[in-house]
C-alpha cells in the first residue's frame, strides 16, 4: 500500500501530511451529466419546473458543495478555495444537462475532490428538482478532465 498515500505502513487510513509540500497554484476541472427524457430537458430549459430555476439552483448547490468537500470526504484537507465556476447546459443531442466545474486554490494539495464534489452535487440537485416527473434520470460520466499544479504536474483527460 506504499503507493496509496491515504494509508500508512500498517494499512491504516490517515490524512496525508502536506506540510512540507510547496504552496502552488492549483486547478481542477471535472465534468458529468444528467441524462433524462427529452420532455424533462425541455421543461428545464423552458423554465417550467415547479421547484424553480433548475440550473440556477444546481449552480449554487455545486458551489456550496465544493466549499464543503472536506466535511463530506473524510481524508480531504480543508482548502482556501479561491474560485469555483460551474457551467450547466442543456444538450439536446444526448438529452442531458451537462455539468462542468472548475475549482482553483493556492495551496499545498490539489482541488480534484472539490471539482468532483461540485459536479456530483449539481447533478443530484438537478435530479432532485425534477424527479417528480422523471424518475429514470441517470447521473453519468463524472470524471476529472484537468488537474494542474503541484509536483505531479498537469493532467488532461483525452
Amino acid at each position: 500500500m506504499a503507493d496509496l498515500t491515504h494509508f500508512d505502513d500498517k494499512g491504516s487510513a490517515h490524512m496525508v501530511d502536506v506540510s512540507d509540500k510547496a504552496i502552488t497554484n492549483r486547478i481542477a476541472t471535472a465534468k458529468g451529466r444528467v441524462i433524462m427524457a427529452p420532455e424533462t430537458l425541455a421543461m428545464i430549459t423552458e423554465g417550467r419546473a415547479k421547484k424553480g430555476d433548475v440550473l440556477a439552483v444546481a449552480r449554487l448547490a455545486a458551489i456550496m458543495g465544493a466549499k464543503k468537500t472536506a466535511d463530506l470526504i473524510p481524508l480531504c484537507h480543508p482548502l482556501p478555495i479561491t474560485k469555483v465556476s460551474i457551467e450547466l447546459g442543456a444538450n439536446p443531442a444526448t438529452s442531458s444537462v451537462d455539468i462542468e466545474a472548475t475549482v482553483k486554490t493556492t495551496g499545498q494539495t490539489g482541488v480534484e475532490m472539490e471539482a468532483l464534489t461540485a459536479v456530483n452535487i449539481a447533478a443530484l440537485t438537478v435530479y432532485d428538482m425534477v424527479k417528480a416527473v422523471d424518475k429514470s434520470m441517470q447521473i453519468s460520466d463524472i470524471r476529472v478532465v484537468l488537474k494542474d499544479g503541484g509536483k505531479s504536474g498537469r493532467f488532461e483527460a483525452e
